[in-house]
C-alpha cells in the first residue's frame, strides 16, 4: 500500500471557487496542521461525508482564506482512503500557497490520475471504469458523455467478466484432462464449449464493430464535404454552422486549403470538414487542396458529395448528370466502414420530376442515400441533419456499449484471433487438447488485461499519465 499522501488541485481555472484535494493516511493530520475550523473544531474530530468552515492559517499565522473543508473517510471514499477537499476562492495565489504548505507538512504532489489510480488500486473502480473518468472529463456533447457513463456503469465489465469466469472453469477443466490423458476421460463438453466460443466470439465481434462509431463519437464525427467546384460546399458548411465561416465565391477552386468545424447536432458532435473542389488543373496550390481533399477522404467516417442539380449540370439531356455522378464516385475510394451521401444542392433551381428521378437512381441503383437541398436557403437542411444524427444515435440509448478506447480494440482482437484459433482446434481431431487449453488461456488473458484483472505498470503508467492533475 501507498502511504504517500497527495494533494493537486482538482478544479479547473476560470470559477469563483477552487478545490483542492488530498487523499492518503495523513490527510486528516496534515490538513488539521494548516486549518482552523470555527469554535476551533478540528477535522479529526468530523464524520465522514461532512463539512466545517475555517480559515487556512499560514506558518506566521496569518490567515490565508476563508475556506470549507469536506471529509471523506476511509473506506467510503473514492480512493478508498481518507480524502479532505478545501473549497477555497479561485485565486492563483490562494490556491498555490495552501497546496505549498500542506507540501511543507507532509503531502507530495499528485500524478496525472494518481487519484484515480489509487480508486482501481483499492478495488473501487476496474481498469475500464477508470478509463471511462477520462473520458467523462474530456466529453464535449451528449453522445460522448453518455458513452462514457456507460463505460463507468461496468456494463460490459460486467459481461466480460461473466465471460471471463465461465472460460476459467471450461480452461480449468481441460487442464484437468491434461493430468488423466492416460486414462482418456473428458470432463469438458466439446458442444458447451463450442457453444461458449461461439457465444464469445459474438460479443467481441460486436464490440470490435462498434469501435468506429465510438472513435468517431468521441472524438467528433470526421465528416467530409466533397464534389466539383461551385457546387456549393462551402455554402453548405455555413449554412450548417449558420455562420459565414467558409469564403463563398463564383470563382471556381476558391476553396483551396481544408476547412474544419465543430457541429452538434441532437447531442452528437461532428467535424465538418470543407474541401478544395475535385477538378483538373494546372494550378499548383489548387492541386495541393485536391491533395488534401482526397487525404481527408480517406480519413473521414461520413462524405458528402455535393453535386449541381440535373438541369444545372450541363445543357446535355437530364441522363449526363448519372455519367457524372457515376465519374465523380469512381474517383474516390470508399472503404466498408465509411458511408457516401449523395447532395444534390441548388435543388431549388430544378424541376421536382427531374430531382425525383435522379434521387431515385441513386437509391435504386447506387445504393446510396440523397438528399435534395438548396444551401443558400437552407431548404432540406434539417433531413440531412436528423439522418447524420441517427446514424450515430445509438451510443445515446442508456444502456448500449460502445468502445472508443484503442488499447480495449487490440485486446478484443487478439482475444479474437485466439477464440477463431479455439473453434478451429475444437473441429480438428488432430489437435490435441493442451493445444485447445492455451487458446483459451490466452483468451482469458486478453480478456483480463481490459478489466484490469492483469496487467502491468507500464500498462497503468500509460494509461494514467494521461489524465489531469488532480483526477
Amino acid at each position: 500500500m501507498n502511504l504517500d499522501t497527495i494533494v493537486a488541485l482538482a478544479t479547473g481555472t476560470g470559477g469563483a471557487i477552487s478545490v483542492i484535494r488530498l487523499s492518503g493516511e495523513h490527510s486528516i493530520n496534515i490538513s488539521d496542521k494548516i486549518f482552523k475550523g470555527a469554535n476551533s473544531k478540528k477535522i479529526a474530530s468530523m464524520e465522514g461525508y461532512t463539512l466545517a468552515y475555517g480559515s487556512i492559517i499560514d506558518t506566521d499565522f496569518t490567515t490565508i482564506d476563508q475556506v470549507v473543508v469536506s471529509l471523506f473517510r476511509a473506506p467510503r471514499s473514492y480512493t478508498s482512503e481518507d480524502i479532505v477537499e478545501i473549497s477555497c476562492h479561485a485565486s492563483p495565489y490562494i490556491e498555490q500557497k495552501i497546496i505549498e504548505l500542506l507540501l511543507q507538512h507532509g503531502c507530495r504532489a499528485a500524478e496525472p490520475g494518481e487519484f484515480t489510480q489509487r480508486a482501481y488500486l483499492s478495488g473501487k473502480l476496474d481498469l475500464v471504469q477508470a478509463e471511462a473518468v477520462a473520458d467523462i472529463i474530456s466529453s464535449s456533447s451528449k453522445a460522448s458523455h453518455q458513452m462514457a457513463m456507460n463505460q463507468m456503469k461496468g456494463g460490459y465489465s460486467k459481461e466480460f467478466t461473466l465471460l471471463r469466469g465461465e472460460l476459467i472453469h471450461f480452461c480449468s477443466m481441460l487442464e484437468l484432462e491434461l493430468d488423466f490423458s492416460e486414462e482418456d476421460v473428458e470432463f469438458v463438453n466439446r458442444d458447451e464449449l463450442k457453444d461458449l466460443l461461439s457465444k464469445i466470439e459474438l460479443k467481441i465481434s460486436s464490440l470490435i464493430g462498434s469501435f468506429r462509431h465510438g472513435n468517431a463519437i468521441k472524438n467528433g464525427v470526421p465528416t467530409a464535404i466533397i464534389g466539383s467546384p461551385n457546387v456549393g460546399k462551402s455554402t453548405l458548411l455555413n449554412t450548417l454552422l449558420k455562420d459565414d465561416r467558409a469564403l463563398v465565391s463564383d470563382i471556381a477552386g476558391t476553396t483551396r486549403d481544408t476547412i474544419e468545424e465543430c457541429i452538434n447536432l441532437s447531442g452528437i458532435a461532428f467535424r465538418f470538414i470543407d474541401t478544395a473542389g475535385i477538378r483538373q488543373t494546372d494550378d499548383l496550390i489548387e492541386s495541393m487542396g485536391i491533395e488534401k481533399t482526397f487525404a481527408q477522404i480517406s480519413k473521414a467516417s461520413l462524405i458528402l458529395l455535393v453535386i449541381n442539380p440535373p438541369q444545372l449540370s450541363s445543357s446535355s439531356p437530364v441522363l449526363s448528370i448519372y455519367n457524372d455522378l457515376n465519374n465523380q464516385i469512381d474517383k474516390i475510394d470508399i472503404s466498408p466502414s465509411q458511408e457516401l451521401i449523395i447532395v444534390v444542392n441548388k435543388s431549388d433551381l430544378s424541376t421536382e420530376e427531374d430531382l425525383l428521378d435522379l434521387t431515385t437512381y441513386i437509391k435504386s441503383t447506387l445504393q446510396l442515400e440523397s438528399f435534395a437541398i438548396s444551401a443558400k436557403s437552407s431548404q432540406g437542411i434539417k433531413p440531412l441533419e436528423e439522418y447524420l444524427s441517427n446514424q450515430y444515435a445509438s451510443a445515446l440509448k442508456s444502456e448500449s456499449v460502445t468502445i472508443n478506447n484503442i488499447r480495449h480494440i487490440d485486446y478484443l482482437t487478439q482475444a479474437q484471433e485466439c477464440v477463431y484459433r479455439a473453434q478451429a482446434a475444437l473441429l480438428d481431431p488432430y489437435i490435441t487438447t493442451d493445444f485447445i487449453a492455451t487458446d483459451i488461456r490466452q483468451t482469458i488473458n486478453h480478456i483480463s488485461s481490459i478489466i484490469g484483472e492483469v496487467t502491468t505498470q507500464d500498462i497503468l503508467k500509460n494509461i494514467f499519465q494521461n489524465f489531469c492533475i488532480g483526477k
